[in-house]
């Protein structure tokens, strides 16, 4: 109780001074996820965070002390890193349809591992790299044939956009060791997201181990990078259980030794992509009520942002069916009503929660969706109708910060 009234006095307080819709995010909160995602795995794994899961300028250059490394996939994203102070040597830039304008920017600008997910990128990279007069470490993104099932988006295990398919690797790897301007310095595979189940992410890890081995073996590689898409899953609805990181910990641990011990993997860095499940428990979207009507038998609270603001939210963002986040009504107290949330927007889909239960709500209430700290603005059509863009406040030790990308203020 006394943890929640120190989030609401923070929410209050974020909302009075800098006004809503805005996102908060608590940087002690995304600390202590690093410090457990650390200690689970004993240390084992580096950490790559995806920029794509919140790209907040001032975010990514405080995840320097949280973090090993960034993983990008644009070269808008590249420059942002930058910008934010991260050298190129500790950036990966992942992404299916690379352009060669992208590729020479990422290859002039030094990047440590240019993730290749087609024989077509590594070409452009070779020939890009031989003019450069260099050779550029590269990663071979792959895609699995199977994905456990658990998984909220399945990136492999059917026709995919990502990475080459397992079973045309043994030709596709041969053609890219044999491309003068590139160094193939280790594998990626990320074939799911979203997976609230240790033992689908465990089985998932395995999967990834036996491939890894294999495109070794049959390649006589000695990688010095290992990149595992971490797929942690997050609970987003009423009912999701959390995963129990530590389970995974316990169970894939073994296997990570394993791996370890052969001779060919001597030296090599296990790395965990993760994105949302470093920062989006961390994060709250604050919306105001801006009025209420009964509409035949039905509560609806009118706010101030909606899915403009926060797409995710709204069940527009790869979801089957929408599903209400969890949310609380700030300082709110009393008996709990069904109510219906919709954001400002001249359109039906613009709903942020169908029948949540809360205490009574009025115009001027504050209403806190949680687990926002990743897809947030940047995945939001924030231009859409041109209402007023979401700040973004940070709470750190100093206490709350605007830290909205200067382009986006008003």
């Amino acid at each position: 109780m006394q943890q929640a009234a120190a989030i609401d006095l923070w929410l209050q307080t974020a909302a009075d001074e800098f006004g809503t819709p805005c996102y908060v995010y608590d940087l002690a909160a995304i600390k202590r996820r690093s410090l457990r995602l650390r200690q689970a795995f004993g240390g084992r794994f580096l950490l790559s965070f995806a920029v794509k899961s919140n790209p907040n300028p001032a975010l990514l250059e405080w995840l320097r002390t949280q973090a090993d490394g960034l993983d990008v996939s644009s070269i808008g994203e590249f420059r942002l890193a930058l910008a934010a102070g991260w050298p190129a040597s500790r950036l990966s830039f992942t992404g299916p349809g690379k352009r060669e304008a992208e590729l020479r920017e990422a290859i002039e600008g030094g990047v440590g591992e240019l993730v290749v997910e087609s024989v077509r990128e590594a070409v452009s990279a070779s020939t890009i790299a031989v003019e450069l007069g260099r050779q550029q470490p590269i990663l071979v993104r792959l895609a699995p044939a199977t994905v456990p099932r658990g998984f909220g988006d399945q990136m492999a295990g059917r026709p995919s956009p990502f990475g080459i398919d397992v079973e045309d690797s043994p030709e596709a790897v041969e053609a890219i060791l044999a491309l003068p301007g590139v160094c193939l310095q280790g594998l990626h595979i990320y074939a799911g997201t979203q997976c609230l189940r240790a033992e689908a992410i465990c089985e998932n890890y395995r999967n990834f181990i036996d491939i890894f081995t294999d495109v070794t073996d049959r390649h006589r590689l000695l990688p010095r990078t290992l990149v595992f898409g971490s797929g942690l899953g997050i609970p987003y609805h009423g009912g999701d259980e959390p995963l129990d990181l530590e389970a995974v910990g316990r169970d894939i641990c073994p296997d990570l030794d394993a791996l370890a011990a052969r001779s060919c993997f001597h030296g090599t860095r296990f790395v965990l992509e993760i994105g949302r499940y470093l920062t989006g428990e961390a994060g709250y979207f604050v919306t105001r009520v801006v009025s209420t009507k009964l509409s035949r038998g039905t509560k609806i609270a009118i706010c101030d942002g909606g899915m403009n603001a926060h797409l995710p939210a709204s069940g527009h963002f790869g979801m089957v069916m929408h599903r209400n986040y969890p949310m609380h009504k700030v300082n709110g107290q009393g008996p709990l009503e069904p109510v219906t949330l919709v954001g400002p927007l001249c359109t039906s889909i613009d709903r942020l929660a169908n029948g949540v239960h809360l205490p009574p709500v009025e115009a001027g209430d504050l209403i806190a969706v949680h687990s926002s700290g990743a897809y947030g603005p940047s995945a939001s059509p924030i231009g859409f109708i041109a209402h007023p863009v979401p700040r973004e406040i940070i709470i750190d030790e100093t206490g709350l910060r605007d830290v909205t990308p200067s382009g986006r203020r008003l």
